[in-house]
């Protein structure tokens, strides 16, 4: 066999979804929120996930490591889970406010991960131009704010996994009523299956602290790098609100508080 001949051999983009001999294959915890193969109706019902991030975990402090070397050493690309073991990716459920921190970083590749959701910090990540989450299986939904990541191009989302998207139009969760005002809501220590978020500090929209404003949620359907992403707006006001552009063709033109919404037909 000459060298022609021979079959070419490509290299695995993604070692992490690769299970080490003898290691326990399962490094995601299921997920039931929707069916993530066939047409969900507009009129069904879905939460958010309740999972709180612990933060003794070992999981979750070898990530911080990782965002310490990364930050350190400059480098342009974070691929945390394969220096991770299977045990210790399974407790991640959320990445830590610290990646703001990696403003070098242009490749964030978290595939295969038990992730279900994604902190607003990602838009602090200046230089990030491929955002990779693929076989998340869990991560329904994004951060408004990622679309602060003025350099973001490329994606690779597991799309049958989120909100609307235009294969299942799986629903949305149902947010909250807006509230003008916040004073005397702990908005550090909020619970995730009624705000998606264990805690909500700025306005997704303005960046200002919501601290004596209010709080709007609503949720908007958005071009991002090279997929459609549902994308979860905390704004301090109506007029923030307002500000918002159009979603994106094929989907919910405008914001909305999810529930039961009638989106365009699954194609």
């Amino acid at each position: 066999m000459t060298a022609d001949e021979r079959p070419k051999v490509f290299e695995n983009r993604f070692p992490e979804g690769v299970a080490a001999p003898g290691a326990p294959v399962r490094v995601q915890d299921p997920c039931t929120c929707f069916h993530q193969g066939r047409e969900n109706h507009s009129g069904g019902k879905v939460g958010f996930h309740p999972e709180v991030q612990d933060t003794s975990a070992p999981g979750w402090l070898r990530l911080l490591e990782l965002i310490d070397e990364a930050v350190a050493d400059g480098r342009e690309e974070f691929r945390p889970l394969p220096q991770m073991r299977p045990e210790e990716r399974r407790q991640l459920v959320t990445l830590p406010a610290e990646i703001a921190r990696l403003t070098a970083v242009k490749s964030l590749v978290v595939y295969g991960s038990n992730l279900v959701r994604i902190p607003p910090e990602i838009g602090a990540m200046s230089s990030l131009e491929e955002f990779v989450p693929y076989t998340s299986g869990r991560l329904h939904w994004f951060p408004y704010e990622i679309t602060r990541c003025p350099r973001l191009v490329r994606s690779t989302v597991s799309t049958r996994a989120i909100y609307g998207n235009f294969k299942f139009r799986a629903p949305f969760p149902r947010l909250q009523p807006p509230r003008d005002s916040v004073t005397g809501a702990d908005l550090a220590r909020l619970d995730p299956a009624r705000w998606g978020s264990t805690a909500i500090s700025t306005c997704s929209v303005c960046d200002e602290p919501l601290a004596g404003r209010g709080l709007h949620q609503a949720w908007i359907s958005l071009v991002v790098a090279t997929d459609v992403l549902p994308l979860l707006v905390n704004a301090c006001s109506a007029d923030c609100l307002h500000r918002l552009p159009s979603g994106a063709g094929n989907h919910l033109p405008t914001a909305h508080q999810g529930g039961p919404v009638e989106q365009p037909p699954p194609r």
